[in-house]
């Protein structure tokens, strides 16, 4: 498929979904840091199990990554019962809490300052961190222009034949960003846009009466 028509393609998607479901104020969050930790929280969850860890850190004033670094790991993984995977979790994010208090000072302006493009091979450096933790808390926390990719926009943009089956993660990421322009919102909304229709359509057994791309053609139709 030549360039230009994905492009075209990919699009036409997006103004498609935009204008069924309008902005989707993705990801939530209050501050930069709290953005991030729901990034590594949510690996192999959803979200109202995330929520209630928030929740949870808030009420006792725990949501602060000076507070967090305190805390003994086995402690924390209590904390994060509700998001699963809790011990696992717990250590993570002792793995970026050390990183981000010994590279930033702690400080999510100090990391927005950094080169994003050198900070994203850090984090993926950092052991439980992977493609899709790292560009979330980079395109969410940070509001840098890489592109976050799921398994739901791998699903999408396969059924639609925009995509190869299999497609590697680096691959379907440069899709985006080879043929979108490098703006922040528009990679928020796209991302967060993909994943509303993935969960409510676009399931593993599809759901396509009433979806948006229930007629849209298939790429080179």
């Amino acid at each position: 498929m030549a360039a230009m028509t994905l492009k075209k393609r990919l699009q036409e998607m997006y103004r498609l979904l935009h204008d069924t479901f309008g902005p989707q104020g993705w990801w939530p969050g209050e501050t930069p840091f709290e953005v991030a930790l729901g990034a590594i929280l949510t690996q192999n969850t959803n979200w109202r199990n995330v929520a209630r860890v928030i929740e949870g850190l808030k009420a006792e004033g725990s949501l602060d990554p000076l507070v967090l670094g305190e805390i003994p790991e086995a402690e924390l993984a209590q904390r994060f019962r509700s998001a699963g995977y809790y011990n696992i979790k717990a250590r993570r994010v002792k793995n970026f809490l050390d990183f981000f208090a010994g590279r930033f000072g702690s400080s999510m302006e100090k990391m927005a300052e950094a080169d994003w493009q050198n900070l994203r091979s850090d984090l993926l450096g950092l052991h439980g961190i992977g493609p899709e933790t790292a560009d979330s808390i980079l395109l969410y926390a940070l509001h840098k222009p890489t592109f976050v990719v799921d398994a739901y926009t791998f699903r999408i943009l396969s059924r639609h034949g925009l995509a190869a089956d299999p497609c590697a993660y680096e691959e379907l990421r440069q899709l985006f960003m080879d043929r979108l322009p490098p703006e922040v919102p528009l990679y928020q909304e796209f991302h967060a846009l993909l994943v509303r229709i993935g969960k409510e359509f676009c399931r593993p057994q599809p759901r396509c009466a009433g979806c948006p791309l229930e007629n849209w053609p298939e790429a080179g139709a």
